[in-house]
Formats: C-alpha cells, sequence, structure tokens
C-alpha cells in the first residue's frame, strides 16, 4: 500500500475484511492536544517567540526528544533539545493531570473495531503521557496492547511503532488500518504499509491519505466500524 494514489474520501476507500487496527493517540482518539499547546506556548514565550500555526505545524505528531530539538534550532540554543523536551513533557504532565476527553466518536468506533478484529494504539508521547490520556479519555480498557514512542527503537516517522504493534497483534500490516492525525504519524503509517484513514488536527496540511475525514464520529466511517471483519490471510475484502 505504501505510496499509492490518493483516493476520493466518498469512495469505498478501504477494505471491511482486516487483520487489525492500530489507533494514533494525541489528537486523534484524544483531545490532548490543548494541553500540549499551552505547554509549548509557555516554553516558546519562556524563549522570546509567540507560538502560532506555523510554530504547531513544526511540532505536532513528534516524539518529544524531536519536539526538543525543533525547538533548540528554533530558538537559537542548539545543544538544548534534551533540556527542553524534559521541560515540555513537565508542562504538559500539568496540563493532562485534568484529565483530558475523548474527541467525538473515538469511543464507539474503538469498541466496535475491538469487538470485531484486534486494536492496539501506536503513540509517539512517552509512556507517562500516553498512559494518562487513555486513562483519563476512559479508552484504557479497550486497548490491551499500546505502544510508546520510548518503548521502540525510532518513533514517527519511523514505522517501527506500527510495525511492533501489527508484530504483538499477530497482524499482517498490509492488512491492517491505521488511524492519523499528523504526518509524521502519516509517513509513519505509510512506511509500515498500512491502510490509512486520515483525520487531521490542524486543518489545510494535505497529508496523504486513503480516506480523509472531518472527525471519528462520521457516520460513514462508524458504519465500517460496524463492518469490519476479522481475516486471518492477506486476503481482503
Amino acid at each position: 500500500m505504501t505510496g499509492h494514489a490518493h483516493r476520493a474520501s466518498s469512495a469505498a476507500p478501504i477494505p471491511t475484511g482486516i487483520q487489525a487496527v492500530v489507533f494514533d493517540c494525541d489528537g486523534l482518539l484524544v483531545d490532548t492536544e490543548g494541553c500540549w499547546t499551552l505547554a509549548e506556548t509557555a516554553l516558546f514565550a519562556e524563549h522570546g517567540h509567540e507560538f502560532g500555526p506555523e510554530q504547531k505545524a513544526l511540532v505536532i505528531g513528534k516524539s518529544l526528544p524531536d519536539v526538543g530539538t525543533v525547538m533548540a534550532e528554533y530558538f537559537g540554543r542548539p545543544g538544548d533539545g534534551d533540556r527542553l523536551a524534559a521541560q515540555l513533557l513537565e508542562g504538559v504532565r500539568r496540563e493532562l493531570a485534568g484529565g483530558a476527553k475523548a474527541l467525538p466518536g473515538a469511543l464507539e468506533l474503538v469498541r466496535a473495531c475491538a469487538a470485531r478484529v484486534p486494536v492496539a494504539v501506536a503513540s509517539n508521547s512517552p509512556r507517562v503521557l500516553l498512559d494518562t490520556a487513555l486513562s483519563t479519555s476512559g479508552l484504557a480498557e479497550l486497548f490491551p496492547v499500546s505502544f510508546a514512542a520510548d518503548e521502540v527503537s525510532t518513533p514517527k516517522p519511523a514505522p517501527d511503532l506500527y510495525l511492533t504493534a501489527c508484530a504483538a497483534l499477530g497482524a499482517d500490516p498490509t492488512a491492517s488500518v491505521a488511524f492519523e492525525d499528523s504526518g509524521t504519524g502519516v509517513a509513519a503509517a505509510r512506511a509500515a504499509g498500512l491502510h490509512l484513514v486520515v483525520v487531521p488536527s490542524l486543518p489545510g496540511q494535505g497529508l496523504d491519505h486513503d480516506w480523509l475525514l472531518d472527525s471519528l464520529a462520521d457516520p460513514a466511517l462508524q458504519a465500517w466500524s460496524q463492518a469490519v471483519t476479522a481475516r486471518s490471510t492477506g486476503v481482503l475484502d
């Protein structure tokens, strides 16, 4: 599936006969982007910079170490990436302490998929933030399998998280479906060979996709989740 052309959102874009579904978390299943944005805004302000859509696009979807590197370069402080990443982690932890909510349609979609095929989370957040997001949003019980950025050799945009999740589920990546919201995650899912459903957390990104939607609550997507069937081979419907 890697590198094939975009398909129209209105087409029957992905198969229903699949082996697994792997979800991103932040900004896709759970409304954590506001927490990240508050922490990022504070850190940028501390270094004399505004934080708007242009700056958000530089960091969204990246692993924490990669965000630290981006910030260090942006601030003109090469070598400070680790320190900045640690500051950001603490800031996001503070913001997440009050809890995070599942995004519209997320609980229904995951429940429907999990009732039919194995599911997992592949997140570019560190484990401590992933666990908080899943538990406070009510999604944790639906995901006995999840992987965080600090549990693989190379996080997104490398394919490691998706390949690791599919291996843990006993699924062929090319017979599985990924759900993503950022360019970094899209690149990882494509590199791993999964079918790709994209619900952008930032508008106007022009992300690669098999199915592009505005919300997980989209009726066509919810209908797809009810039609999913498990397949033990690579043959897809």
